[in-house]
């Protein structure tokens, strides 16, 4: 069976000979032919020690590691230091490769270790600068006390690294070892808060929508630009919080016990206020004035067909080059999101609430996340943690999970905190408010494995780094773009400079050890005033009084703009288009009292799965957060799930939030397949496939042919009403269409056609088929004769489609015979499992070399059920392929009653060592919707360990 093509990976470019090489020495390693001493012993010469004891310079007392069946470890120390010692010292046991990949990526230092073919990409982050943000951020932002525990967490690293190298580490250190003798460097704290840095990169929001938007106007009008990205269906699809209001510079939300509880009419999505939409579609309408004015985001200093030429040349390259960038969590402009809800003990079958919590992030292997367990002996002023969840190796300290008192959770609040400038460039600086203002530079060196290095100049104006000195096309694009007179002089032509709110330095490591150490709801929101970058959906459980406690925070460093809404880049030459206030004034930000949040809603739970976090209007909420929200369909029906479960006195268990995460349902399909169903079919072959769709349920299993069939069909619907209308910077490379080779001029000129090739990476081509083109169709389908159903004439056989009907025909027909391509002519073995399959590649090298080869790092294929939108987040690009690119990258379900009774999986294993028996064991299991169970008190921890290891001083 086929391998995912599209999962997003360090991308190869430039590197394959080097990384064929390491995959080679790899096989050596392996021992696939070349000496004992090579196979065995390389291989497991990396394990971790998990029994007995060893020692841990540093430490001032003995911390011990209890490992259970899973190999997830507890750890129990005596003191705040020897804990995080002894975390930086498990997490580099088993997860170091992981970890020394991502600090290099960090740092814009992938050359030193894969070679030449990673300068690019290491100038574009050296551009960016994580690396100086996260020292700026330790030197001047970070508390004491947390400064004091990234040193002990990388004291721990490098008491793990002495004396060790090459297969000592791992396989694939060995590899680097034998092939350019590779030596891995002290690890430091700035490595650790820099890897803050790259999560905020891959949920930035809406930058990926900002470039597509711009490169639409050059085949698009506005009026269907807005067609693709219509506003938020509040009449449909509840926001986070509801009903609240901010009054004198205070976010109030509405008070408990008004408005409907659960199961009481009223309460739904489907029965909001008539005025709710129209409300919607004002806000929207208004954030939108600027850019309907002047679709380039040029306010009118350029004429609009010149400026939209240099524009999207200029945006072309740009997004070349982000396609570039690793994504450790995400492909860009698919979807990327999550769930999560809590429910209070009022509607619970433990009188206590439950809460759940599923990132979808891009698969990984292994996992971003690593499972681990942090408990003071003794809580006390010198010790005082007991936490545990879900944690990043390279990073102390866990990210989501609960303590003794709390939990939490997290998903991408996605506001908007990235604003492209276009910016005008002279020889001597760049105009700003008709002034030329010198860059602000530095100099960078890259180092090149194998010897060599390049330099390179890092140049900033006031609204960040000129990212387009990366690209040699995009700097020179300007000389093709007229602008007006009113413009002032473009010297060399446009660049593109980019304001982002993590670049500037906060304080979200703070906020990492007060969520771990908060007791109350109170605590909690202190601890959310520090989590600046990335802006999430923070959600909250406790077990105080009678049902305890459930509470949201909308936390983050999100900007306040003086003009426009960030929909299109803006121009840098205007300071009427820059943030509020200064790049070192918090006045620049939304205010944090002001950032919305909910405490025991009537409703009984709170839901968020990426949705609108608040109806954005006068008299509600004031303050524009974006206007490129997730559209609902996930947070929908888990919203419709829970209602259904607690109607008429119903209670909601643990294993019912299990069961919600693993939802299938397909609302465009719930959508189409009546319609689909009445269609006309004369081709008998097409007629039994569509056969397929009666009486199908709209879930999508991984057995299932209807499914299959269906989602094959809306692919070649999206396809044919939008896909081939695209410009072809966002269709996928490498599909390629007959078009005019002119737009205007002499009918003759016109007949003439052109081979024109899509150009965009697979996983940010559009349409993406996420939930946003859910809502476009919904908008549609109703209007038979819509321009968008029109579909040529391939010239030969297909005759062209003029309404709804005729498309959906088409597609129904195209999709049969797809589905025959890769599934076979027998409907009788069509399933969706086989077209959606999950591959594991192992970090950077795993994604490489010849084919035979790299069954050595990676795992899989699984077969998996769910989809785009769904509960189930199993995401795949429509533009693409079937092929899974984002999947829920671990679950959780805590039980606030009882702690011990919570569950959790992650998407692999513990362990990033290639033969290990911890390296994908989770998975099989996490494909079935099955959680292990959480041990949290001594007791049950001590009942489930099977292995212990004590690090003694």
């Amino acid at each position: 069976m086929p391998a995912n093509e599209t999962a997003p990976s360090v991308k190869k470019k430039g590197r394959r000979a080097r990384l064929i090489v390491l995959v080679l020495v790899l096989a050596l390693v392996a021992g696939l032919g070349y000496g004992a001493y090579w196979s065995v012993d390389s291989v497991r010469a990396s394990f971790p020690q998990t029994t007995g004891s060893l020692k841990v310079p540093g430490l001032t007392g003995t911390v011990d590691v209890k490992r259970d069946a899973s190999g997830i470890p507890q750890l129990y120390a005596d003191s705040d230091d020897d804990l995080f010692r002894a975390q930086g010292f498990v997490h580099a046991q088993d997860r170091f490769w992981e970890m020394d990949v991502r600090r290099h990526m960090t740092s814009g230092r992938l050359s030193e270790m894969f070679g030449a073919g990673q300068v690019e990409t290491d100038a574009f982050l050296r551009t960016l600068g994580w690396r100086q943000v996260a020292q700026q951020e330790y030197d001047t932002k970070l508390s004491p006390e947390t400064k004091k525990y990234l040193q002990a967490y990388a004291d721990g690293v490098n008491a793990y690294l002495k004396g060790k190298s090459g297969k000592d580490l791992s396989v694939e250190h060995a590899a680097l070892k034998l092939n350019d003798d590779y030596q891995p460097e002290q690890w430091t704290p700035v490595d650790s808060v820099a890897w803050l840095k790259a999560m905020a990169w891959d949920l930035r929001g809406n930058m990926q929508d900002e470039i597509d938007r711009a490169l639409m106007t050059g085949k698009l009008s506005q009026a269907q630009i807005d067609d693709l990205y219509p506003p938020y269906p509040f009449d449909r699809n509840r926001p986070i919080v509801e009903g609240g209001s901010v009054k004198g510079g205070k976010y109030t939300p509405q008070a408990p016990g008004s408005g409907s509880p659960v199961g009481s009419p009223g309460s739904g999505g489907q029965s909001a206020a008539n005025g709710s939409q129209a409300s919607a579609n004002g806000s929207q309408a208004s954030a939108r004035t600027g850019a309907a004015d002047s679709p380039t985001g040029l306010a009118g200093n350029a004429t609009a067909q010149g400026a939209t030429v240099g524009l999207r040349t200029s945006l072309t390259a740009l997004a070349d080059t982000l396609d570039q960038i690793p994504a450790i969590l995400g492909p860009a402009g698919s979807g990327i999101g999550s769930n999560s809800w809590v429910v209070s003990g009022q509607y619970t079958t433990t009188g206590k609430p439950l809460l759940a919590n599923d990132p979808h992030l891009s698969p990984q292997l292994p996992s971003v996340w690593y499972q681990m367990g942090l408990h003071c002996r003794t809580v006390s002023a010198s010790c005082q943690f007991d936490v545990a969840g879900f944690t990043f190796s390279g990073m102390p300290g866990v990210v989501i999970g609960h303590n003794a008192d709390i939990a939490w959770g997290m998903t991408n609040l996605g506001a908007d905190v990235t604003d492209l400038y276009l910016e005008q460039v002279k020889p001597e600086g760049y105009v700003y408010d008709n002034k030329v203002l010198p860059f602000t530079t530095r100099e960078e060196v890259i180092k090149i494995a194998g010897g060599g290095e390049k330099k390179i100049t890092v140049r900033s104006t006031n609204n960040g780094p000129l990212i387009s000195d990366r690209s040699d096309e995009i700097t020179s694009v300007g000389a093709r773009a007229p602008v007006a007179s009113s413009a002032p002089d473009r010297g060399n032509g446009y660049g593109v400079a980019l304001r982002w709110t993590a670049l500037d330095p906060g304080k979200s490591m703070d906020a990492v050890f007060k969520l771990d150490r908060a007791k109350t709801f109170a605590d909690f929101r202190n601890a959310a005033r520090d989590f600046e970058v990335p802006s999430q959906n923070l959600i909250y459980a406790d077990s105080k009084g009678a049902n305890g406690n459930i509470g949201y925070q909308a936390p983050g460093r999100i900007p306040v703009r003086t003009t426009g809404d960030g929909r299109m880049p803006a121009p840098g030459w205007d300071s009427k288009y820059a943030w509020k206030g200064s790049k070192d004034s918090a006045a620049g930000w939304v205010p944090q009292d002001e950032m919305p949040y909910d405490h025991n809603p009537a409703r009984g739970f709170i839901v968020t799965a990426n949705q609108a976090v608040v109806e954005n209007s006068p008299g509600k909420y004031p303050t524009l957060l974006t206007t490129d929200w997730g559209y609902g369909a996930r947070s929908q029906r888990i919203n419709d799930l829970i209602e259904a479960k607690t109607k008429d006195g119903g209670k909601i268990s643990t294993d019912d939030m299990r069961t919600m995460q693993m939802d299938n349902s397909s609302e465009i399909a719930a959508l189409l397949t009546p319609l689909l169903a009445k269609i006309d079919v004369s081709d008998p072959d097409v007629r039994s496939a569509q056969k397929l769709l009666e009486g199908w349920n709209y879930t999508q299993e991984p057995d299932s042919a209807a499914a299959a069939y269906f989602n094959a069909v809306w692919r070649n619907i999206l396809k044919l009403a939008f896909g081939d209308k695209m410009p072809k910077e966002l269709r996928v490379e490498g599909s390629c269409m007959n078009v005019p080779e002119q737009t205007t001029g002499p009918a003759d000129d016109l007949a003439k056609m052109v081979r024109e090739c899509g150009t965009r990476d697979a996983d940010s081509a559009q349409p993406d088929g996420g939930d946003r083109w859910f809502e476009v169709v919904r908008r549609l389908v109703k209007d038979e004769k819509s321009d968008w159903w029109k579909a040529p004439s391939n010239g030969r056989t297909v005759a062209a489609t003029t309404s709804r009907d005729e498309l959906f025909a088409r597609a129904m027909k195209d999709a049969r015979w797809e589905l025959t391509a890769k599934l076979g002519k027998d409907q009788s073995t069509w399933s969706w499992g086989r077209l959606h399959q999950l591959m594991l590649k192992n970090q950077t090298i795993g994604t490489e070399g010849p084919g035979y080869l790299q069954w050595l790092l990676n795992r899989g294929p699984w077969n998996l059920g769910g989809g785009e939108a769904t509960v189930n987040a199993t995401g795949w690009n429509a533009s693409s392929g079937y092929g899974v690119t984002w999947v829920p990258s671990m679950r959780m379900v805590v039980n606030l009653g009882d702690l011990d009774k919570s569950r959790w999986i992650n998407l692999t294993g513990a362990s990033g060592h290639a033969y290990h028996d911890h390296y994908t064991d989770q998975t099989t299991l996490w494909a079935k919707g099955e959680l292990l169970d959480w041990p949290f008190g001594k007791d049950a921890v001590d009942r489930a360990t099977v292995d212990t290891l004590k690090l003694t001083p």
